[in-house]
């Protein structure tokens, strides 16, 4: 229970990897808030939490209202007294070519992905400031930071923009005893597992392709209060598969 009575705020916790999130550190004994556009996926989830003894809530959040986010952060506060450590998972993927990428979809993306890092971490750390151990921050960056395939332009952005905001603020942050970091995800398969080839599998290092929970393992390190030697870094958590060269045959 390495985070008994912790108060971890997830966002884009209703599926994916931020469910898988969720329910982990609630394992662990932490109080999980809970953050999602999608209510009704998010809001069973938490029950289930609930029902299971855990301590969890539900706080309905579109990530790109101001409003929103520090509705979430008092929120939290409000039924936990403290917010102890803030994923920033929540992201949108649309690939288009950037000759039909429209300034308003790019805006979306950004907004959705990077601006939202920032203003959920300001307000956090609002909080966070105030505890006598400070508090961690995790952002989901991802490999795209660092390598792309066509039309992925707005999201690259985000991704390489939210490893720039890690270590800018955990420059910020330091003083206040906020460690801040960032997780860059390879192929985390979210859907059908047992549906991946041997060819998806092979181009890994590690001979497989990444699971949610190989992501809980990261963030249970970077938020661990033991480890507040490490401050500002990207964790690549991707089966090697970025370091693997590849020769066109």
């Amino acid at each position: 229970m390495m985070f008994q009575n912790k108060t971890v705020i997830v966002t884009g916790a209703s599926q994916g990897i931020g469910k898988e999130l969720a329910i982990q550190y609630a394992k662990l004994g932490a109080c999980v808030v809970m953050a999602d556009i999608h209510e009704e996926l998010g809001q069973s989830t938490c029950s289930k939490l609930v029902e299971d003894g855990h301590k969890a809530i539900f706080v309905p959040t579109d990530i790109r209202k101001e409003q929103d986010i520090i509705h979430l952060m008092t929120n939290a506060v409000l039924h936990f007294n403290t917010i102890d450590i803030l994923i920033n998972n929540a992201g949108i993927f649309k690939p288009t070519s950037p000759y039909d990428l429209s300034i308003d979809i790019f805006d979306d993306i950004i907004n959705t992905n990077l601006r939202s890092v920032f203003l959920c971490s300001r307000e956090a750390a609002k909080f966070m400031r105030l505890n006598p151990k400070g508090g961690a921050i995790v952002s989901m960056a991802s490999t795209r930071a660092f390598m792309s395939e066509p039309h992925t332009e707005s999201y690259a952005a985000t991704k390489g923009g939210i490893v720039a905001l890690t270590h800018a603020l955990a420059s910020s942050l330091g003083p206040d005893r906020i460690r801040v970091n960032c997780i860059s995800p390879g192929w985390i398969e979210t859907g059908d597992y047992d549906s991946l080839r041997e060819i998806d599998h092979s181009q890994h290092f590690s001979g497989r392709v990444g699971k949610p929970e190989d992501i809980a393992r990261a963030c249970f390190y970077l938020t661990d209060e033991k480890n507040d030697f490490v401050t500002g870094i990207n964790l690549t958590v991707d089966g090697g598969m970025t370091k693997k060269m590849i020769y066109e045959e």
